[in-house]
């Protein structure tokens, strides 16, 4: 099996109310079971989920959770959060209202579209995947899936990766349990990521300084249907809560 992953060049800065899928579709050559995987601040820029700053005013938790960095920032991210999951001002981890634990709940000022805003993450990642991948089904004529990514640190291990938020027209999670491996051994609790693994392969000719926000990955069969939102964990297995 061949696998490659190119890079849609060319796309513009995304602004509000952009048509994402149609500038995907006028530089990318789409084919039955190619998976794209978007840049969440792509998706949110076009979706108008930026913040100014200069319309925020800092709560006393902002203010300290803030220490030495900008309070209003952290004003936007206790608005976004579900919960707060670990602080050491100014670092903030928290669940979002759609199950991610990350930092900062997914509010960031980079690559934002001007100075003081900070970008958020789209109201519901899953929904945004299946629209853009309805749009390239229109104009391409192409049954495509669509991740969403973003990138998350990890407990334990240094470095982030991007990982999908949000995903349509792919099976997110491949589960083998029951496959015996090359000696006969039956695995037992073996579920493969696969929409983490595509979303991290991607950012490979994305990268986060390079104004490639789309990437193009052929040759995986990962044709299906589910959701991001089958990635998270669930608080019944959550060891860590």
């Amino acid at each position: 099996m061949t696998v490659t992953i190119a890079p849609v060049d060319g796309l513009p800065e995304i602004r509000e109310s952009d048509d994402l899928a149609a500038l995907i579709a006028e530089r990318a050559e789409l084919r039955d079971g190619d998976v794209i995987v978007i840049a969440q601040k792509a998706v949110s820029k076009a979706e108008g989920r930026v913040v100014r700053l200069a319309e925020v005013e800092p709560s006393d938790r902002a203010r300290e959770l803030a220490a030495d960095r900008d309070p209003r920032q952290h004003e936007v991210i206790l608005r976004e959060a579900a919960r707060l999951v670990r602080t050491r001002p100014p670092l903030v981890i928290a669940e979002t209202r759609h199950g991610f634990v990350c930092a900062s709940a997914g509010v960031d000022a980079s690559n934002a579209p001007e100075p003081e805003t900070v970008v958020l993450l789209p109201e519901d990642p899953d929904a945004s995947a299946a629209r853009i991948r309805d749009r390239l089904r229109e104009l391409a004529g192409a049954e495509v899936g669509v991740i969403v990514s973003d990138s998350f640190g990890r407990p334990w291990r240094q470095g982030t990766t991007d990982v999908a938020i949000g995903a349509a027209g792919i099976r997110p999670l491949l589960d083998l349990k029951g496959v015996q491996d090359a000696v006969g051994y039956e695995l037992h609790a073996t579920v493969i990521a696969v929409a983490d693994e595509l979303a991290g392969a991607a950012e490979l000719v994305m990268g986060k300084t390079s104004g490639v926000p789309a990437a193009v990955i052929r040759g995986v069969d990962a044709d299906g249907e589910g959701s991001a939102r089958e990635l998270v964990m669930p608080a019944d297995r959550d060891l860590f809560r």
